[in-house]
């Protein structure tokens, strides 16, 4: 019986690593500490997350630690990360950006290369007071950890980042 669990199991896990995604995208529940990655409105899998060591609270500046929440887009892939492997979440967004300078954290000139960026589909500024450099990367999951990132065991992200490509809308809920 276990033979027949770990075959079924090994066969799982290499459809996943051979599928090509029509309209992937993600969702991710920082509340359950799950990311669902889904065909249009199919569900594919469902991984086990950590998040910031703030996590409950919205990413709003620079340095606290904390998760965003939104919907962005995956804006970069990273195969040297020092965590493992990592997919660049286009955070700050065009809300973040509106927030930002509404809050005094950046300029006016910020919040139009912000805007321009993520209409584009490029990397938005990540040197800015609202934080940046947010990814979906590898290290672990047992525990929240991160500086504002979210965090899979290597094995999750190295089935992501072969089948995501960049562009893939995210949605980062509460």
């Amino acid at each position: 019986m276990k033979k027949i669990i770990y075959l079924l199991f090994f066969c799982a896990c290499l459809l996943l690593h051979a599928i090509e995604l029509e309209r992937p995208r993600i969702e991710v529940s920082k509340s359950k500490r799950e990311l669902k990655l889904y065909d249009s409105e199919k569900l594919i899998k469902t991984y086990r997350i950590a998040l910031g060591s703030n996590p409950i609270p919205p990413k709003e500046r620079e340095g606290d630690r904390a998760t965003p929440e939104g919907t962005y887009f995956i804006c970069n892939k990273n195969p040297q990360s020092q965590f493992y492997l990592s997919l660049g979440i286009s955070y700050p967004g065009q809300k973040d950006a509106e927030r930002g300078l509404l809050a005094g954290l950046i300029s006016e000139k910020e919040k139009k290369a912000t805007i321009n960026a993520c209409s584009s589909g490029k990397i938005p500024p990540w040197n800015t007071l609202l934080g940046g450099e947010v990814f979906i990367h590898g290290k672990g999951s047992s525990r929240d950890w991160t500086w504002g990132c979210i965090a899979l065991d290597d094995s999750d992200i190295e089935e992501l980042y072969k089948i995501i490509p960049v562009g893939t809308k995210i949605t980062i809920n509460p």
